[in-house]
């Protein structure tokens, strides 16, 4: 039978994409040997991170260089060594080991952007841990990488083959959303993802849908004056533009099947009014994809999972999933300088 990674030997192929390890006391590393195990070579990628965090009798070929892993033996963990300064217990994390987890996501970076890898998917980190172990200066794994692209605003979407969605306000309280909810965001927002559903998924004029900030929209101010007072203007003169735009939609009519078959992404207000709709659909399978990068970046839509860690219940769908996506966007761009 023929290596299914044939094909990615070709010169104008992808470098293979890179996966950081995350937090080593998490589902991250048997994560990354299962999707190993489960993808079958199908994409070529390698793990960065230190062996010894890997479960005990792990399949694992150590490689000099990404490209050496579309050379190991289909079903086994191309490793890119980083040592870290202590070994990893399941579900108890080490504040030793915070600076090698930040260390990991600069170096897959860095790679990427050298041309030597493809992409980055990242496996789930523990803020709380990187803040007190190496003083994290940032929110999360999304503006740490946006501070290493260079970039002041990215965009976080989350994608199963049934929906796309964006939220435009993330990680703040229901509350807030009103004032940091604004034209501005909004337009940013909408631009960053037309852009690049251009770019990587051939979309060459992607059909947005806008959901409204209020229940029903605002119905005309009865429930809401935002749609009224700036969206529908904002959404108007983007369509004068030659976007394909429509909104603001009531948001709890947006989801079902024969709504979602009329726009290719849904722009949502606030984080809960995106991921509930796209979890309910595919929890298991959803893919947090980071836009506005000057890098592909995606990862698993969970997190570290210490409760289960190490016990062989960690489901690997959400990061073959995402390794999946980033090979898909790669082979979408044109192969960057370096590679080889």
């Amino acid at each position: 039978m023929a290596d299914p990674r044939q094909s990615t030997s070709s010169q104008n192929a992808p470098a293979p994409i890179a996966l950081t390890c995350g937090e080593p006391a998490g589902v991250g590393p048997e994560l990354a040997m299962r999707a190993a195990e489960r993808l079958e070579g199908r994409v070529p990628f390698f793990w960065i991170g230190d062996p010894r965090h890997l479960p005990s009798g792990a399949r694992i070929t150590e490689i000099a260089a990404p490209k050496d892993a579309v050379h190991v033996p289909t079903g086994t963990l191309p490793v890119l060594r980083h040592d870290f300064p202590a070994l990893a217990t399941a579900g108890t994390p080490n504040h030793a080991n915070a600076q090698g987890v930040i260390d990991v996501i600069t170096r897959a970076v860095g790679l990427v952007r050298q041309g030597l890898a493809g992409g980055v998917t990242t496996a789930p980190i523990n803020k709380r841990v990187l803040k007190d172990g190496a003083d994290f200066a940032y929110p999360g794994h999304t503006e740490f990488l946006a501070h290493l692209g260079g970039v002041e605003r990215v965009v976080m979407m989350l994608a199963c083959p049934a929906l796309r969605v964006v939220p435009t306000t993330i990680h703040i309280a229901l509350k807030d959303v009103p004032d940091a909810f604004t034209p501005d965001l909004l337009d940013d927002t909408i631009r960053i993802t037309a852009r690049d559903l251009k770019r990587y998924w051939g979309l060459s004029n992607p059909r947005i849908a806008v959901a409204g900030l209020n229940p029903h929209a605002g119905e005309g101010g009865a429930m809401g004056h935002e749609e009224d007072d700036w969206m529908r203007t904002l959404i108007e003169g983007l369509r004068r533009e030659g976007y394909a735009i429509k909104g603001p939609m009531p948001p709890d009519t947006m989801f079902h099947e024969q709504a979602r078959a009329g726009y290719d992404v849904a722009i949502c207000a606030y984080h809960d009014q995106a991921l509930i709709p796209i979890k309910t659909l595919d929890f298991a399978g959803g893919v947090n994809v980071t836009l506005g990068l000057p890098f592909i970046r995606t990862s698993p839509d969970h997190g570290t999972a210490f409760d289960i860690a190490g016990q062989g219940k960690a489901d690997p769908t959400s990061l073959v999933a995402a390794l999946d996506m980033a090979w898909d966007m790669a082979r979408a761009t044109p192969p960057a300088q370096g590679a080889s």
